[in-house]
């Protein structure tokens, strides 16, 4: 006798759904960390890029006498909502809802977490040449009885060049111009040029090292589309010295200058973004901090401010 659908399908157990657990309580977050998958993100045209991701996906288990959640209900979910559309606050608020409508009677809380590297064409401070430059990225999105609320965090790479270092090579450069011409009574001007683009005037330099400006914003309500061009740039802005890409010599020169004309200790930089964040209606409430990585010391200078906002952000973050 030929086997039958009924005698080969068997009924499998779901040990999650059915087992009470050994020890009963409510837990704040269930889900999956470090999921790979490809997210669509919005250019300055049109359409859209798929960058590769590492997604975070939980939802809380609010009844005690339950073992688990539905994992795989979220792993869908999250496959077919980050293939469909671009990333943007409407496109997650409705994934959240089908993570909380799949739980109904499990969970009223959800939440994303989505990290990629944004790539953006930069182009050279004076030459012709452009590269790429890669912004890493946090999307943190949550949804519970008090709403939707949506953090996007970015990391700008950027240069500081320290203004007590500046100061004290200045000095020594004032005392060996007086150590090589005080003797002569009258100073050449074109002897005095020859001097100042050599090594032996030129004596002490500044230090400067590459740095880290890592900003969370919780964007208001209403934003719909996300601002990460918007907030690199008003960053790179206010801080004026980011890494470049590709570079001649007077591009490289330009750099120079630039860091010259924008002395900064780790507190100024701090100050800086805080001024720039401060106006955009777009932003809630910011996070931010200046991460200086001393070649003086082997330890880092840092900073850290916030909005102010009653009940926002703290220093921690």
């Amino acid at each position: 006798m030929s086997p039958t659908r009924e005698n080969v399908v068997r009924i499998m157990p779901d040990i999650a759904n059915d087992a009470r657990p050994a020890t009963a309580g409510q837990l704040a977050w269930v889900g999956m960390g470090e999921i790979e998958a490809p997210v669509r993100v919005a250019t300055a045209g049109a359409e859209s890029v798929a960058v590769p991701a590492r997604i975070k996906a939980f939802v809380n288990l609010h009844r005690a006498d339950v073992r688990g959640i539905h994992m795989s209900r979220l792993y869908l979910h999250l496959d077919r909502h980050l293939a469909a559309e671009p990333l943007s606050a409407n496109s997650l608020r409705r994934l959240l809802r089908d993570f909380l409508d799949s739980h109904a009677d499990l969970s009223d809380r959800a939440m994303v977490e989505i990290r990629f590297d944004h790539l953006l064409r930069r182009k050279a401070l004076v030459s012709d040449n452009t590269g790429w430059k890669a912004y890493p990225v946090t999307l943190v999105a949550t949804l519970d009885r008090a709403g939707f609320e949506l953090e996007l965090g970015v990391q700008v790479a950027y240069s500081s060049t320290c203004p007590c270092s500046a100061a004290l090579a200045r000095q020594l450069i004032q005392e060996q111009f007086r150590n090589d011409f005080a003797a002569s009574g009258t100073v050449d001007a074109d002897a005095v040029l020859r001097w100042l683009g050599s090594e032996q005037g030129i004596v002490a330099t500044p230090h400067s090292q590459r740095s880290h400006a890592d900003v969370k914003v919780r964007l208001a309500s209403g934003v719909s589309e996300l601002p990460i061009v918007d907030l690199v740039d008003r960053i790179e802005g206010s801080l004026k010295t980011p890494v470049q890409t590709a570079v001649k010599r007077e591009d490289e020169q330009a750099f120079a200058r630039l860091n010259g004309q924008n002395l900064m200790f780790c507190e100024d930089a701090a100050r800086r973004m805080q001024s720039a964040l401060q106006t955009d209606e777009r932003i809630a409430d910011f996070w931010l901090r200046a991460s200086h990585f001393e070649s003086l010391h082997a330890h880092d200078a840092v900073a850290v401010a916030v909005k102010g906002v009653e009940g926002g952000y703290g220093p921690r973050g």
